[in-house]
């Protein structure tokens, strides 16, 4: 089914203007992600809802959003923070989502989102919408793993490819043909993920670095952006998979699990198994495939 809205899933860390020691870094805010959220939301007069339900300290990863979409000279940006279901069925938080160009999840606990918006009137409302408006739904870190249908819902490197060492849950639902995982680079998590794959071999798995992150329209279409770079595991054509076979703690393995490393600019077309990659922003015409 496809979808008119747009879905932005970045990996955790994107540059808000006001960091200096990030490892992905970029020098002028107006050059990163948050800049393509707000073009792709409708512009600078476009109304934000940042919801920072995920996180734990909500005040201040809100306050950090307002300043930095306030950088990018945004008017119509304000702060939704849900703690429990009960705000989900708020009247007047379903009226400020009803009106809402973009939703921006920020990093936290991605079961936090799940918990308290999941299946809730406010994630009808943003369902429907998304499916049948140009409406953005952004979000980092754990904003961008409860995305999927299939969540990844913890892990740690440690214990990296046992079964049974990668948490799965439900998400959200917006994109049932992919697993997100975040902050891949830096924490290590190519193990996590690839039981994630092996566990629902025909979903995609991605795994996003730092100030990185995808442009998703149609449900289909996908772009990289920012400054880092996107694993994307591709299980559809394995040929060994013990996952099934193996008892909880036991060494996993897996053959011809297909890998590609993209980067800004690079596309990918999920239904036709397609891939284009954009070396210095010059267009490739011939996909490869995945």
């Amino acid at each position: 089914m496809k979808a008119k809205g747009i879905l932005i899933p970045i990996g955790g860390n994107e540059d808000k203007g006001i960091e200096i020691s990030e490892i992905y870094h970029l020098e002028f805010i107006q050059e990163g992600i948050l800049s393509r959220v707000v073009k792709e939301s409708g512009g600078i007069n476009a109304s934000i809802i940042i919801v920072p339900t995920a996180s734990s300290i909500p005040a201040e990863v809100g306050e950090n959003y307002l300043q930095a979409f306030n950088k990018l000279g945004c008017t119509n940006a304000q702060v939704m923070d849900i703690r429990n279901r009960e705000q989900s069925e708020d009247p007047k938080n379903i009226e400020l989502i009803k009106k809402a160009d973009c939703v921006m999840f920020s990093g936290g606990n991605q079961s936090n989102i799940t918990q308290h918006i999941g299946g809730t009137t406010l994630h009808e409302i943003m369902m429907d919408r998304y499916k049948n408006e140009h409406f953005v739904i952004a979000g980092t870190s754990a904003g961008a793993m409860c995305m999927s249908t299939e969540m990844i819902t913890g892990g740690g490197i440690k214990e990296a490819f046992t079964k049974g060492a990668t948490g799965m849950g439900k998400g959200m639902g917006f994109i049932p043909n992919l697993i997100i995982d975040s902050h891949f680079i830096r924490r290590g998590r190519f193990g996590r993920l690839a039981e994630a794959v092996a566990k629902f071999p025909e979903l995609l798995g991605i795994g996003l670095a730092e100030d990185t992150g995808l442009i998703i329209k149609n449900r289909n279409n996908v772009e990289v952006i920012g400054s880092g770079m996107v694993i994307l595991f591709d299980p559809r054509r394995l040929k060994h998979n013990n996952e099934g076979r193996v008892v909880v703690g036991s060494n996993m393995s897996l053959t011809n699990l297909k890998t590609h490393i993209l980067a800004n600019g690079d596309r990918f077309d999920i239904k036709k198994k397609k891939i284009k990659v954009s070396p210095f922003g010059i267009p490739v015409t011939d996909a490869q495939s995945l």
